[in-house]
C-alpha cells in the first residue's frame, strides 16, 4: 500500500504572485488608510491606534474562530494590522518621542523575540503550518510587528536619510527584487525569504502610501487620502477575483 498523508489545510493563502501584488497594496492601504483616521479626521496617533487595534483584535478573533480560509476575511485582517502598524508607530515616533531609530530598533528586536519564540515553540515558523489557533496567535503576532517595523523603517529611511518617499520606494523595491532573485537562483531557505519579503513589503508600502498623499512641501502628490484608500480598495477586490486565492497545505504526520 502507498504511504498516506493527511493534508491539512492552512488557514492563509498559497505564496503565489498575485499574493504579494494583493499584499503591496494591502500595505500601501495601510498608510493611506491610517493617515486618513490620524490626519485627515484629525483624531490622533492615540485614538487611531485604539480604533485600529479593535478592527484589528475583531479581525484576529473572527479569523481564528472562522472554520476555513477566507480570503476576504484573510486580508482584511492584513489590512487591518496595517493601519494599526502605521499608527503604532507613529505613535510611538513622534507622540513618545522615542524617534525612527529608536522605535525600528525595538520592533525589529520585538519581531525576532516573536519569530525565535514561534519557532521554539512549534518547530517551524512556516507559514504552511497555519491550521490551528496556537499557531494563528504566533502568526499574527509575528505580522503586527513586521507591519509596525515596516512603517518605522519606511519613515527613518524616507526622512532621516534625505532620500524623499520616492527613492526609499525604490530602495525598498530593489531589496524585495533581490530577495526574488535569490529565491529563484540560490538554496537558501525559503522560509527565511519568505518573511524577508513580508517583510520588506511593508516598508515599501508605507513609502508609497506617503508619496501618493503627503504635500508636495513634504515630497509627496498630495491626493486625497479618502480617494487613494478607496482606490486601493477596489483594486485589492478585483485583484481577489482575478487572482483565485487557494488555501496553503501541509501533510500530517504519516498514518500507521
Amino acid at each position: 500500500m502507498n504511504d498516506a498523508r493527511d493534508i491539512t489545510l492552512s488557514k492563509v493563502p498559497e505564496v503565489t504572485l498575485g499574493f504579494w501584488i494583493i499584499k503591496i497594496l494591502a500595505t500601501t492601504l495601510g498608510e493611506t488608510g491610517g493617515d486618513a483616521v490620524t490626519m485627515s479626521m484629525n483624531l490622533g496617533y492615540a485614538i487611531g491606534t485604539i480604533i485600529f487595534f479593535g478592527v484589528f483584535v475583531l479581525a484576529v478573533i473572527a479569523q481564528v474562530r472562522a472554520s476555513k480560509f477566507n480570503p476576504y476575511l484573510y486580508w482584511l485582517t492584513i489590512v487591518a494590522t496595517t493601519t494599526v502598524g502605521t499608527t503604532m508607530a507613529d505613535f510611538a515616533d513622534r507622540s513618545l518621542g522615542i524617534g525612527y531609530t529608536g522605535g525600528s530598533s525595538l520592533l525589529l528586536m520585538l519581531l525576532m523575540a516573536s519569530l525565535a519564540i514561534w519557532r521554539w515553540s512549534e518547530g517551524s515558523v512556516s507559514v504552511n503550518t497555519v491550521a490551528t489557533p496556537r499557531v494563528e496567535a504566533f502568526y499574527w503576532t509575528t505580522i503586527l510587528f513586521s507591519q509596525t517595523l515596516g512603517t518605522a523603517l519606511g519613515d527613518w529611511m524616507a526622512d532621516s536619510n534625505g532620500l524623499g518617499f520616492g527613492g526609499s520606494a525604490l530602495v525598498f523595491g530593489a531589496a524585495i527584487a533581490a530577495t526574488a532573485v535569490t529565491y529563484c537562483f540560490t538554496n537558501l531557505s525559503r522560509v527565511g525569504l519568505f518573511w524577508a519579503a513580508f517583510i520588506l513589503t511593508r516598508p515599501l508600502g508605507a513609502t508609497v502610501g506617503d508619496l501618493l498623499d503627503k504635500p508636495y512641501a513634504l515630497g509627496g502628490l498630495a491626493l486625497s487620502r479618502y480617494y487613494a484608500s478607496a482606490v486601493l480598495v477596489a483594486a485589492i477586490l478585483a485583484l481577489i477575483v482575478v487572482f483565485p486565492q487557494r488555501p496553503g497545505v501541509h501533510p500530517s504526520a504519516a498514518k500507521t
